[in-house]
This record gives structure tokens, C-alpha cells and sequence, in this order.
């Protein structure tokens, strides 16, 4: 990992940069196949499997027998852990739901909110070099419990043509709706644009590489929401003496395994802890299954030491982490005012990896910075706000001609007259 002494603030935009490819790079491609599935559907679908995945599909559609077997190959204590971590998932975003917003704003003017659920919803979830099963939990858990009606799940299949048993097991568990073994841009634009075989979903969610981020982000354009932009993993450690180099690298380590184009940065005011991170990441990286993937991510990653607490706040709010770990003595001075991070981890004892499977928050998080703008997934995140309002005589008299004179102000006669038609009947 490249160390970076006291960066000038000038400088902290290059330091910070991300390894992603631009949109331009992307985009065309995208574009390509986007058109070519609004265009030809599952034809299309099967092409792109065909030569992203490297499989021939009969079908794309998971049926029952295979949920069956997928299920029963898999070992009953993962089955535990799955059901436990379920639990865990549970009971966090059940916490989120909220009462009705009723409120009288003036008298006789009785104003009010409610949520609705999202009744389609896509759930992407990544295979590639690492099956994320784990993910059907984070949004499938949040999104029966908001009530959405289909839960509509797209997975890249292997080259036996099939996805991977726990994905399988997580989604019935979770009450998934219909699986599909499509993956990468030809699933957000099947979803998008729904074929014979994938439904149009509303809104889509679940992380992916860029080419998938890239593709969610096309989909907005053409009506479909998307949860947020979530690309490549990423993870800023800040740590001081009182940290525990073993585990700051084990944490650091944890996240470059996800892919090659993942970040990890260390921040922080001791260089000691720098030097001993630094040799912690060559000796647990040495005996890592995916040490190559990991060692790439790692070329991409910094160790960065800032003289004060104050100057690593700043940095930090500027890069905006996907994940955030605090392990410093004063570390209430980042709790209290992290204002840019997706998810935050708090103490020696508090890994990453607690969050990405069963401490119960969600980990389907803004990358590349959107934690400045976006929200982690959540429970609101499968559900609408709608308002209500219901005006009794007394009301529209109480409030009538102020609405009058705002119309007239703007010059919309037509909404001045929808009133004043009102009030002379009621004063008649």
C-alpha cells in the first residue's frame, strides 16, 4: 500500500480518487445492450449470458425442483447461521417502521402521511468470484417486511449453468418471489424494460460491479428507480496508538478481497500504527485463498497519516467512505461528526464484517462518494410516502383566501376560481 505523509488539502482530491473507470467507458456498452433488450428481450438475455457468462440456457427461470435441491445441499449449519442473521436483519428494520404523520395545520385542515410499499422491486444480487448470499437477506428482509407484493431476484449463473445453492436457499427463506440466473447489464435492463420471461419492476436494488452501476443509473431514464449508485467495495479505517494493528489490517484486508477494483484507506495519526499495519496486511495477505484479488485492491489502497483528529475528520468527510471504522481513543469526535459514510463501525471489536452479515444493519451502501447524497438501503427504501388531506367547510374558510391571493400572485386564475366557487356556496 502506497503511504501518503501529511497530504496538502490541494492534493486530497488525486489521494482520494477512486479506481473506477469513468462513465464514459462504460456507458456505450451499456447503452448497447440496453437497446438491444428493449429491443429483443430474452433473445437478447440469453446472447449476453452467453458471452458474459459463458453459459447456453434453456431457461433462465430458477424453477422449484431447483430451489429444492440448491437447498438441500446446503449444510445445516450455515442454515443456522443464514436463519440467524435473518433474525438479527429482522429485527433492525422492523425497528424502522413508522406510525401514520397526522397532523390538523389549521383548524378544519387535517393533513397526513402513510407509507406504501414499492409493489415491484428487483433485487440484483452480484456472483462472480464471490456468490453474495448475504444480500438476498439485505433486501429481501426489508423489502417483505415494507410489504412489497414481487420480489423479483436476478443472479449470474456458473458455468454449469446455476446459481449458487445458499443464493437459492437465502431467497425462499426470504420469500423471493421468482429467481432468474441473469446477471450483469442484460438483468437491470431486463428488469427495466421486463421480457417474456423477467417482470418490469419498479424500482431496483442491490450492488454490483461498474458496469452494473453504470446500467442502474441508465435505468432511471427510463422511469425505474434505483436504490442508490453502488459499485465497487470500499473502507476507510482511522486509527490511532489505541488501535490494534492486527485488526485494522485484518478489516483492511477484509474488503480488498471483494474484488480487484475495491479500496481500503488507513487513515491516521500515528505512524507507528501505519508501520505496523503495513507488515500486519504482507503477513495475513501471504495466507489469504484470494490473495490475488486481494493484492490488486491493494495496489489501488493508501495508508495516509494526518498530524491531528481534526485533519483526518475533514479528509474523511471529503472521500465519503462506503464503510467507515473508528478506532481511536477520542472516538466520539468522529461519531458525533462523520457527516459523509454509509455505514459506521465504532471500537477495536467492531468489524466490518459484522455489518456485511449479522449484526443486523443493512449493507447495500452508497460507494464512490454518493454517502454525501444517499442513504444506505433501509426500510423506507422499499416503501412510498403518500399524503392525504381532507378540508372541512371550516377549513377552506380558514385558508381560502390565502390561497387566493397566491394564485392570482402567480397568475393561475384556474386555481384561484377552484376555491372562490367553494367559499360562495359555503357563505351562501
Amino acid at each position: 500500500m502506497k503511504i501518503i505523509q501529511n497530504p496538502e488539502k490541494s492534493t486530497w482530491k488525486s489521494v482520494l480518487m477512486r479506481p473506477t473507470q469513468t462513465v464514459d467507458d462504460i456507458e456505450k456498452t451499456v447503452i448497447e445492450i440496453f437497446e438491444d433488450v428493449k429491443n429483443n428481450g430474452d433473445v437478447a438475455i440469453a446472447k449476453y449470458t452467453k458471452r458474459f457468462d459463458g453459459v447456453d440456457l434453456e431457461s433462465i427461470c430458477v424453477t422449484a425442483e431447483e430451489i429444492e435441491t440448491a437447498s438441500n445441499a446446503v449444510s445445516k449449519e450455515l442454515k443456522e447461521a443464514i436463519k440467524v442473521a435473518k433474525s438479527n436483519i429482522e429485527v433492525f428494520h422492523k425497528a424502522q417502521v413508522t406510525k401514520k404523520v397526522s397532523v390538523e395545520t389549521a383548524p378544519g385542515v387535517f393533513c397526513w402521511q402513510e407509507k406504501r410499499p414499492i409493489e415491484k422491486v428487483g433485487l440484483y444480487i452480484p456472483g462472480g468470484t464471490a456468490p453474495l448470499f448475504s444480500t438476498v437477506l439485505m433486501l429481501a428482509v426489508p423489502a417483505k417486511i415494507a410489504g412489497c407484493k414481487e420480489l423479483v431476484l436476478c443472479s449470474p449463473p456458473n458455468k454449469e449453468g446455476k446459481i449458487a445453492s445458499e443464493i437459492l436457499y437465502a431467497a425462499q427463506l426470504c420469500g423471493v418471489t421468482q429467481i432468474f440466473k441473469v446477471g450483469g447489464i442484460q438483468a437491470i435492463s431486463g428488469l427495466t424494460f421486463g421480457t417474456d420471461s423477467i417482470p418490469q419492476v419498479y424500482k431496483i436494488f442491490g450492488p454490483g460491479n461498474q458496469f452494473v452501476t453504470v446500467a442502474k443509473q441508465l435505468a432511471t431514464k427510463f422511469g425505474v428507480a434505483i436504490d442508490m449508485p453502488a459499485g465497487p467495495s470500499e473502507l476507510l479505517v482511522v486509527a490511532d496508538d489505541s488501535a490494534n494493528a492486527t485488526y485494522v489490517a485484518s478489516d483492511l484486508l477484509s474488503q480488498a478481497e471483494h474484488g480487484t477494483d475495491s479500496q481500503v484507506i488507513l487513515v491516521s495519526t500515528s505512524k507507528t500504527l501505519i508501520k505496523q499495519v503495513e507488515e500486519e496486511i504482507i503477513s495475513q495477505l501471504a495466507v489469504l485463498p484470494r490473495k490475488a484479488i486481494a493484492e490488486k485492491a491493494i495496489e489501488n489502497s493508501k495508508l495516509i497519516y494526518v498530524e491531528n483528529d481534526q485533519t483526518a475528520l475533514e479528509l474523511i468527510n471529503e472521500y465519503g467512505p462506503e464503510h467507515f471504522i473508528i478506532c481511536t481513543e477520542n472516538e466520539d469526535l468522529y461519531v458525533n461528526n462523520i457527516s459523509n459514510a454509509g455505514s459506521v463501525f465504532i471500537g477495536n471489536y467492531t468489524p466490518e464484517s459484522a455489518g456485511d452479515y449479522a449484526s443486523g444493519t443493512n449493507h447495500t451502501l452508497p460507494t464512490n462518494g454518493f454517502s454525501k447524497a444517499y442513504s444506505g438501503v433501509n426500510l423506507d427504501s422499499f416503501t412510498k410516502s403518500i399524503t392525504f388531506q381532507k378540508i372541512t367547510k371550516e377549513g377552506l374558510v380558514n385558508i381560502g383566501n390565502t390561497i387566493e391571493l397566491m394564485a392570482e400572485a402567480e397568475g393561475l386564475q384556474a386555481h384561484k376560481n377552484a376555491v372562490t366557487i367553494r367559499l360562495k356556496d359555503i357563505k351562501k
